[in-house]
């Protein structure tokens, strides 16, 4: 085989530090995700606390659940953890989120999002600035 200066060792090594950050960063996406539902649960209406209960956090290649808003069920991609709300008894989030022409809205799902984003954030920052650095070493 001849030598190639190191470069095939160094692209190994670019390759793999990705992986590595991913594997790493995964349990940060989740943890955040969770920060963001629990603003929202403290947010939602507790008439019987069912839509509270409803919001769930889906990590990195799961399955969100059925009914679940924005959008249904998903699998949620590599890179990413989904906060829903939403179930087969509680399909109804939507209509509490925006209101009706004969209920006025009562937001809780965007309100807590943006509450919890800049710290949710941060924290995946952190968790991806200290994957590199070790990644590194």
């Amino acid at each position: 085989m001849a030598d190639d200066g190191g470069l095939s060792r160094f692209q190994r090594r670019m390759q793999a530090i990705p992986r590595e950050v991913r594997a790493a960063v995964k349990p940060a996406l989740v943890s955040a995700a969770e920060d963001v539902a629990d603003v929202q649960r403290g947010l939602a209406p507790t008439d019987t606390g069912a839509l509270r209960d409803s919001i769930a956090v889906t990590g990195p290649g799961q399955t969100t659940p059925a009914y679940s808003q924005p959008g249904g069920s998903r699998v949620v991609g590599e890179n990413q953890a989904a906060v829903t709300v939403g179930s087969s008894e509680v399909r109804y989030a939507h209509l509490q989120e925006y209101g009706t022409d004969k209920m006025q809205a009562q937001p809780y799902f965007w309100p807590g999002f943006r509450l919890a984003r800049k710290k949710a954030s941060a924290k995946i920052k952190r968790a991806m600035s200290k994957a590199i650095r070790e990644a590194r070493t």
